[in-house]
C-alpha cells in the first residue's frame, strides 16, 4: 500500500463536490490515488458530514476541519497561543492546511485547490504538478521585464489585455524580454493557471465591464502556449487556486491574516505570500514554475463592488510590499531566515506614509508568530 505523500488542501464553504472531478482525473490518467491525502478546510455552518461522506466514497481517507475542529487541533498540539494565525471564513485559512502538513512529516508535497475550479479532462492534473516540481533540464520560457514584474498572462496579452489580481498598477505597460532556455534551478512551487474566468481584481473587472465579480473577457487554452519562469529578481502574482509546492517552502509561505483586521484589508493573502515565496526562492537559488496544468475557474457571481470594498484598503500597500522585501534577505541560508528578515522589514515599513501602513506591522508580527508556531510544532 502506497503511503500518502501529497497533502491536498481545499478551502471550501460551497462546492466541495468539485473534488470528485479531481479524483476522477487522477483515475483517468493513472495517478496513484493512495498518494493523495485531502484536507478540507471549512466552517461550522457547513455540512461537514456530507464532506466526510464524499471523501469516504471517493478516496476512503482525508480530514475535514471546521472552526471547532481547528480549535481542537490547536489544543491537542499545545499551540493554542497561535490560533490567531488562522482567520475564520477567509481564504487565508489555507494556512491551517500548511500547519497540518508541517505537523505530518510524511507529506513531501502540498497542493492548494479552490472549490470553484475543475481540472481539464485531457490533462493529468496531479501528475503534471509533480512533474513540474521535479523538473530537470526542462526547456521553458524565462521572462523578465523592465518593471521587475512578470504578467502571468503575458503569452496572449496583446489580444486580451489582462493583468491578474495583485499585479501592481505601477508595473503595467512593461517591456518584456522572453527567451527559451533550459531550467537548471530546483523547482519548489508549481503554479497552474486558469481558463474561463480569469483571476482579476475588482478594478480590472470593472474596467472589463462586469458587475458580477467575474469578467467579460474570458481565457481559454489557446491563451497559454508554454510553461515559463520569472527570472531571478523578478516578481509575479501567485494565486493559490491551482498550486503545488514542496514541504520545504512552508516557513516562507504563510497566507497572511486578511479580512479580519481593523483596517479591513482583504484579498491579498495569496498574492503577498507569493511575493514572499519568490523572494525566498531567489535568495536560495530556487524557482517557481508556471503554466500547466490548467484548471477551469468557475467563479460564482458576486458584487464586483463588494470585492472592491475589500481591496481598496490594501491597494496602496500592494504597490509597495514587493519593494519592501526586495531589500532584505540577501544573505539568508534558509526559508526561516529569509522570512524572518522579511517580517522585520514589514514591521519597519509600518512607519511609511502609506494608507493603512500599520497593517504592515500586523503582518510582520504574524509572520514572526508563524515561524514560532512551526518551531513549536
Amino acid at each position: 500500500m502506497t503511503e500518502a505523500d501529497i497533502c491536498v488542501m481545499v478551502p471550501t464553504i460551497r462546492e466541495y463536490e468539485c473534488m470528485r472531478d479531481y479524483f476522477e482525473n487522477a483515475r483517468r490518467h493513472g495517478f496513484d490515488l493512495e498518494r493523495l491525502y485531502p484536507v478540507l478546510i471549512t466552517e461550522d455552518f457547513c455540512d461537514t458530514g456530507q464532506m466526510k461522506e464524499m471523501l469516504n466514497e471517493e478516496i476512503g481517507t482525508g480530514e475535514v476541519f471546521d472552526g471547532t475542529r481547528r480549535k481542537e487541533w490547536f489544543s491537542q498540539n499545545n499551540i493554542e497561543e497561535f490560533s490567531h494565525l488562522i482567520p475564520e471564513a477567509s481564504h487565508a485559512e489555507t494556512s491551517f492546511g500548511l500547519l497540518y502538513m508541517w505537523n505530518n512529516p510524511q507529506f513531501d508535497y502540498g497542493i492548494f485547490i479552490d472549490d470553484d475550479t475543475l481540472p481539464h479532462e485531457d490533462s493529468d492534473f496531479f501528475g503534471r504538478h509533480l512533474q513540474n516540481l521535479n523538473s530537470e533540464n526542462t526547456t521553458v520560457e524565462k521572462v523578465q521585464s523592465d518593471e521587475k514584474w512578470v504578467n502571468v498572462l503575458y503569452q496572449n496579452v496583446e489580444e486580451h489585455g489582462l493583468y491578474p489580481r495583485g499585479y501592481p498598477y505601477s508595473a503595467m505597460g512593461e517591456a518584456r524580454d522572453v527567451e527559451q532556455d533550459v531550467l537548471k534551478k530546483e523547482v519548489v512551487a508549481s503554479q497552474g493557471l486558469w481558463t474561463n474566468i480569469p483571476d482579476l481584481d475588482a478594478v480590472r473587472i470593472l474596467m472589463d465591464g462586469d458587475l458580477n465579480g467575474q469578467a467579460k473577457t474570458l481565457t481559454s487554452k489557446t491563451d497559454f502556449t508554454q510553461d515559463f519562469v520569472a527570472k531571478k529578481g523578478q516578481y509575479l502574482t501567485v494565486c493559490s487556486m491551482n498550486l503545488a509546492f514542496k514541504r520545504e517552502v512552508i516557513p516562507a509561505f504563510y497566507q497572511l491574516p486578511m479580512d479580519e483586521n481593523e483596517w479591513d484589508v482583504g484579498r491579498f493573502d495569496d498574492i503577498w505570500s507569493g511575493v514572499f515565496l519568490k523572494r525566498a526562492a531567489d535568495v536560495l537559488d530556487k524557482q517557481i514554475y508556471n503554466g500547466f496544468p490548467l484548471c477551469q475557474h468557475n467563479k460564482a457571481p458576486r458584487s464586483t463592488f463588494g470585492d472592491l470594498n475589500n481591496e481598496v484598503p490594501g491597494l496602496e500597500l500592494n504597490e509597495h510590499v514587493w519593494e519592501i522585501v526586495d531589500e532584505v534577505g540577501g544573505g539568508a541560508e534558509s526559508y526561516d531566515e529569509a522570512f524572518e528578515e522579511m517580517a522585520d522589514a514589514m514591521i519597519e515599513a509600518s512607519e511609511r506614509d502609506y494608507i493603512n501602513s500599520e497593517f504592515y506591522r500586523k503582518c510582520g508580527e504574524y509572520m514572526k508568530d508563524w515561524l514560532s508556531c512551526l518551531e513549536k510544532l
